[in-house]
C-alpha cells in the first residue's frame, strides 16, 4: 500500500463504526486500529475528546486531518482510494446520485429513526428534515427496488453505508424487513468485506472481555 494513505479508525467493535470497518476492508485499504473501550467510557476522556469533541466513534486521521461524521468519513475514504471502484468520479453521471444517497442517510433516515426509536412524533412536514417516516422510507425502497445497489448494478461506499445501517435497524425493528430491504441486506451481507469486519470485531470483543 501507498503510505501516505495510511489512515487509523477510531473504533469500537459492534457499534455504528463496524460500517467504516467493512468500508476500509472493502477499499483494501492500509489502515490501523485505535480501539475505544465504550463500555468503559474512555470515548469521553480527554485524549479522545480532542479527536472528536461530540465523543462518537467512528472517527478516521489520515495525516494531519480528523475525518468526524460517517457521511464524511465514507465520502473521504472511497476518494482516497479511488482504485477500488467504490466512488464515482466527479464528471461521472453517478456521481451526484452516489452523494444523494450518502446524504439522504445521514439528512433523513437518521433523525427518522431516532425520533422513531425514542417514540417523539417527527416535527411538522413544512420544518421536519425528512418530511414524514413513510415517505422517507419508500423514497428508499422505491430505489433499492430499481436494481441491486442503490446505483443499479454499481455496488459504491453508498451500499456499504446502507447495508450495515438497515442490518442493525431491521434487527431493532425500526425499520421494517420487507422483501426489497431484506434482499439487499443478504446481498450486502454475503461480500467478503462483511465476514472481515465481523471477525475483527469479534476478536476486538473477545479480546475486552
Amino acid at each position: 500500500m501507498i503510505s501516505d494513505r495510511q489512515v487509523t479508525l477510531y473504533h469500537s467493535p459492534n457499534t455504528r463504526s463496524t460500517g467504516a470497518l467493512t468500508l476500509l476492508e472493502e477499499l483494501g485499504a492500509d489502515y490501523r486500529l485505535h480501539v475505544l473501550d465504550i463500555k468503559a467510557q474512555e470515548q469521553r476522556g480527554e485524549a479522545y475528546l480532542a479527536i472528536n469533541p461530540m465523543g462518537k466513534v467512528p472517527a478516521v486521521k489520515h495525516g494531519e486531518a480528523i475525518v468526524t461524521e460517517q457521511v464524511a468519513i465514507y465520502i473521504y475514504l472511497a476518494d482516497l482510494y479511488p482504485e477500488a471502484g467504490l466512488a464515482p468520479a466527479i464528471g461521472d453521471p453517478l456521481r451526484g446520485p452516489y452523494l444523494r444517497w450518502i446524504a439522504f442517510y445521514g439528512s433523513c433516515f437518521e433523525p427518522a429513526i431516532v425520533d422513531r426509536a425514542q417514540k417523539r412524533e417527527p416535527a411538522p412536514r413544512s420544518t421536519s428534515p425528512y418530511a414524514d417516516y413513510d415517505t422517507m422510507l419508500k423514497t428508499l425502497t422505491d430505489q433499492l427496488a430499481k436494481g441491486d445497489y442503490l446505483l443499479g448494478n454499481r455496488v459504491s461506499a453508498a451500499d456499504v453505508l446502507w447495508g450495515t445501517a438497515l442490518t442493525w435497524t431491521t434487527g431493532f425493528k425500526l425499520v421494517p424487513l420487507v422483501p426489497v430491504i431484506q434482499a439487499y441486506i443478504e446481498r450486502m451481507n454475503a461480500r467478503p468485506a462483511v465476514a472481515r469486519a465481523k471477525a475483527k470485531d469479534a476478536e476486538l470483543a473477545a479480546a475486552r472481555g
